[in-house]
C-alpha cells in the first residue's frame, strides 16, 4: 500500500475548526504503528498552474495565491494556504500515478478538495484535486474517468467542473439534507444519490450498491475515488450511522470492479479517523 503524505501539510490551524492537523497526524501516527499493512510512503507529484486550470478559473488560481480575506465562514484565509492546497493536488496526482501503474494508494493530505468550484473556494477547500486528477487522465489518453465520491456531504465542486465533461461521469453518495444543499438530483453525467439523516448503515449500503451499479454500468478505465470519512456515527458535522467495518466493505466493493483506482482523503472529524481510514486500506489491500 503506497501512502502519500508531506507533514507540511500539518503546519495550518484555527482554533476550533473541525478540519484540524490532528486528522492527519493521527493517522499517520496509526499507520506508522500498525503492522496488520506493509505501507511504502510516498511524495505528492509537482503542480502546475496548467494542471490547475483545466479545472479551476485563471481569476481563482490568482485569488488562492493571493487572498483578500476568509473565503468564506468555513473557509478561511490561512498563510500558505495556496502551498498547501497544490500539494493537495499533487497528492491527487501522484495517486493517479500510482493507479496507473497497478499500486493500491491513498493520499493522506489537507486541505480537502471536492466542494471548490471551477471558480470559488468554499466548504475548506480551495483547489478540487480530484476533479483536476480526473481531467488530467483524460487529457493523457484515459478514456473514461469515474469519479466516486463517499464523503458524507455533496461534492458540488467535483460536479461543477466535471459536468458534461466528456468521458467522465461523477457518481456521489451523500446525505440530504446536509451542507452544501446541492446534490438532491441526477443529470447528464452527474449521479447523485441520497441518504436521510440519522439512517442506518444498512441503508447507506443499500444506496451505496445503487451507486456501485451505476459505476459498474459507466465501465471506467480510471476510477478516482473521493474519500471521506465524516458518515461515520461519531462524527459532528452529519448525522450518519457507519460503522468502522462499512469503509473497509465500500473499499472491498470499489477493488472487486478491478479497475485502476486513486484514493484521496476528503471529509472526516470525528478522532476515530485514523481508524476509519486504516479499514478503508485494509479493504482496498
Amino acid at each position: 500500500m503506497h501512502v502519500i503524505t508531506d507533514e507540511r501539510c500539518l503546519n495550518y490551524s484555527q482554533e476550533f475548526h473541525p478540519e484540524r492537523p490532528q486528522r492527519v497526524a493521527g493517522t499517520l501516527k496509526l499507520l506508522r504503528e500498525q503492522t496488520e499493512l506493509k505501507i511504502t510512503w510516498d511524495k505528492p507529484a509537482k503542480v502546475t498552474d496548467a494542471l490547475i486550470t483545466r479545472a479551476h478559473e485563471k481569476s481563482h488560481v490568482r485569488l488562492v495565491a493571493q487572498p483578500q480575506g476568509p473565503f468564506d465562514g468555513d473557509t478561511p484565509n490561512y498563510p500558505d494556504i495556496d502551498a498547501h492546497a497544490r500539494r493537495s493536488i499533487g497528492g491527487a496526482l501522484r495517486a493517479l500515478e500510482l493507479a496507473q501503474a497497478g499500486k493500491p494508494n491513498f493520499s493522506l493530505l489537507r486541505p480537502p478538495g471536492h466542494h471548490a468550484t471551477r471558480e470559488r473556494a468554499m466548504g475548506f477547500c480551495f483547489f478540487n484535486s480530484i476533479a483536476i486528477a480526473a481531467l488530467h487522465a483524460r487529457a493523457n489518453d484515459t478514456k473514461k474517468v469515474a469519479v466516486f465520491d463517499f464523503d458524507v456531504h455533496h461534492g458540488n465542486g467535483t460536479e461543477d467542473i466535471l459536468h458534461r465533461a466528456e468521458g467522465t461521469a461523477f457518481i456521489s453518495i451523500h446525505q440530504h439534507p446536509a451542507y452544501p444543499g446541492t446534490g438532491q438530483k441526477s443529470f447528464d453525467n452527474c449521479h447523485n444519490f441520497t441518504v436521510a439523516p440519522d439512517s442506518p448503515n444498512t441503508t447507506w449500503r443499500a444506496t451505496a450498491t445503487k451507486a456501485l451499479a451505476t459505476l459498474k454500468e459507466f465501465d471506467p478505465d480510471l476510477i478516482c475515488v473521493s474519500a471521506g470519512f465524516d458518515a461515520y456515527k461519531r462524527d459532528p458535522l452529519c448525522q450518519q450511522k457507519l460503522e468502522i467495518e462499512d469503509y473497509t466493505w465500500i473499499a472491498q466493493q470499489l477493488r472487486a470492479l478491478k479497475k485502476p483506482q486513486a484514493n484521496i482523503l476528503e471529509g472526516g472529524y470525528s478522532t476515530d479517523l485514523p481508524k476509519l481510514v486504516l479499514a478503508y486500506l485494509k479493504g482496498l489491500a
